[in-house]
């Protein structure tokens, strides 16, 4: 065996240790570029979603059912972020012996019969605590 055969890859001529290192500096940063573009796109999309879902059509539904079902609770109230109308509805459930429960299960089918853009804008964006 000659002194050529026993040497390593990187030594070979044209093929040396530090070209390799650097191609794969190139590799390594291209790759880490690529994922970095791929979590911020993830993110991006993720945010969009999230607020598809606090501020869309499905959160009516289940906001309109939890009126109907809990809303002698005040749940419903409490899930649009009406705490201090929450409580009223609790309170008011409680003093009446659940008569005031009725509040709740009307509020609730009027939240399911209105259209998503029309809840929204009524509850989400204007606020309107009661009916």
């Amino acid at each position: 065996m000659s002194l050529e055969d026993e040497k390593i890859p990187g030594d070979k001529p044209g093929n040396d240790a530090k070209n390799m290192a650097d191609d794969a500096k190139k590799a390594a940063s291209n790759f880490a570029n690529e994922a970095k573009d791929a979590a911020n796109e993830f993110g991006n999309s993720a945010k969009e979603e999230w607020n598809k879902v606090n501020t869309g059509g499905s959160n009516k539904v289940l906001i309109g059912i939890m009126g109907i079902i809990f809303g002698y609770l005040g749940i419903h109230k409490f899930m649009l972020g009406y705490t201090k109308e929450g409580l009223i509805q609790l309170g008011a459930t409680i003093v009446t012996c659940g008569a005031a429960g009725i509040v709740g299960f009307i509020e609730g089918i009027i939240y399911l019969t209105k259209s998503d853009e029309d809840f929204h804008i009524t509850y989400v964006v204007n606020k309107k605590p009661w009916f």
